[in-house]
């Protein structure tokens, strides 16, 4: 990491925040290792999940960024952002870092930071991704005797079977009742679920609804946690995990279909290693974490700062 003891320049970036903590995490990812590397001035204008029109053209037409300094960056994750994005370069200035497949022609964008799952053509600007950012780091030191175990639930490319989940997650804390374990459970979790583990009777397992804890819950826990298994349909959670620096494990779920390989797995964790199956664990294969913590966020910082830097954004 590079000291920015000596800068003089301020790096001045707005953050286009639509209200979706998955996108915010994105965006408070790369500003986080952005100013790890110089010095950052960040201002948050909200934008919008639906699309009002007053509160839009608000946006648009930049009165909640009227007091704002020039930027230098605009950053934002998630389509609600581009807009307000573009029409706020045109008014003010600086440049656009987006951070997703955009909605828009990618040349109107400065800088582009995808997922390499999305299999867009090399370009000048884009540089591509393992995961999504996130904003984690690993804490100083891991509690061996703490776990967690964090749920998806149904989406597009994966059905839900409560009964196998529920099965694969009782053999893991019985087969390691030295461990405190936490299940967590997100959105897209059937409500019932939670309720179906507490009926175990486990002892060294604690459940944890996604509306009981505030924002900084999962970091806090992933931080100092050395295990987490996590349901494969996560994939964001399972790069959160190995971004801590956590030994980590897939529960499996149904697939809808043979073809849905793109996210599933990981894009690729399971065959470099990096992740460790339900299936290879109960055949004795251990959890090891990653030999470094995944610093996707850092390399994205270290590539913008060069980029801004040299001007050639």
């Amino acid at each position: 990491m590079a000291s920015h003891a000596n800068d003089t320049r301020q790096l001045v970036v707005w953050r286009f925040a639509d209200g979706v903590r998955g996108h915010e995490n994105q965006s408070d990812g790369l500003i986080a290792a952005l100013a790890e590397r110089t010095h950052v001035s960040v201002h948050t204008v909200s934008t919008l999940r639906n699309r009002r029109i007053g509160v839009l053209w608000r946006t648009l037409l930049g009165a909640d960024y009227r007091t704002l300094p020039n930027p230098d960056l605009l950053v934002g994750t998630g389509q609600t952002t581009h807009l307000p994005m573009l029409a706020a370069r045109h008014r003010r200035g600086g440049h656009v870092v987006v951070l997703m497949k955009p909605s828009f022609p990618m040349a109107w964008f400065d800088l582009l930071i995808v997922p390499a799952h999305d299999h867009l053509r090399t370009r000048p600007n884009l540089l591509t991704t393992r995961g999504s950012l996130n904003r984690m780091r690993p804490a100083a030191e891991k509690n061996h005797h703490e776990g967690l175990i964090l749920i998806g639930g149904p989406d597009r490319e994966h059905s839900w079977a409560p009964e196998e989940l529920a099965a694969q997650i009782a053999a893991l804390v019985e087969g390691q009742d030295d461990i405190q374990w936490s299940v967590a459970s997100s959105r897209r979790t059937p409500a019932d679920f939670l309720a179906r583990l507490r009926q175990l009777g486990l002892t060294n397992l604690k459940t944890v609804a996604v509306e009981e804890v505030d924002a900084d819950w999962l970091p806090a826990r992933l931080a100092i946690a050395a295990t987490v298994w996590v349901t494969e349909d996560s994939v964001s959670m399972l790069y959160e995990a190995l971004s801590a620096g956590a030994a980590t494990g897939l529960l499996s779920v149904p697939r809808r279909s043979a073809s849905t390989s793109k996210r599933n797995l990981g894009g690729g964790l399971l065959a470099d290693g990096l992740v460790t199956s339900f299936d290879a664990w109960r055949n004795g294969q251990a959890l090891r974490p990653p030999s470094e913590p995944l610093d996707e966020a850092g390399r994205c910082a270290d590539w913008v700062v060069q980029k801004w830097q040299g001007r050639a954004l």
